[in-house]
């Protein structure tokens, strides 16, 4: 692998630590209303213990993206950040089919265009921590 595309993984594995280190806390604290939102009406949970259940799981995964450098464990990382995205989507599709608002999606474009990323952010938790090639062997 050329120092480009290690350099190129390292930045992206960092990054995505910070994002989840950054949305974790903000579950907990000032956005943890907005995030109830996300929470499909069917769940058969409290909304706000799911929210923090998720927000702690966000910081978890965050610090250990930040914190796990060596193989095979980085790629258990990033395939459990990826598992992690995947679980969380039915609660954005059912913002979109139950209309709920948050964090600036008013309309059923803003959350239909929000879904697309979904799938990316799986992607960039595989790619960035070299899952694939971590956990095949």
């Amino acid at each position: 692998m050329s120092h480009l595309a290690r350099t190129a993984r390292v930045a992206g594995q960092v990054a995505l630590g910070a994002a989840l280190l950054a949305a974790g806390t903000s579950h907990l604290t000032t956005k943890r209303e907005e995030f109830q939102a996300q929470v499909p009406s069917w769940f058969p949970a409290d909304p706000d213990a799911v929210v923090l259940v998720s927000g702690v799981a966000e910081l978890a995964l965050g610090a250990a993206l930040v914190g796990t450098w060596k193989q095979p464990a980085r790629g258990w990382v990033g395939a459990a950040a990826a598992a992690f995205f995947v679980a969380i989507f039915p609660g954005n599709v059912a913002q979109l089919v139950e209309r709920k608002d948050g964090f600036g999606l008013d309309t059923d474009t803003k959350r239909a265009v929000r879904l697309v990323f979904q799938p990316a952010l799986v992607g960039w938790a595989l790619a960035a921590t070299d899952a694939r090639r971590a956990l095949t062997r």
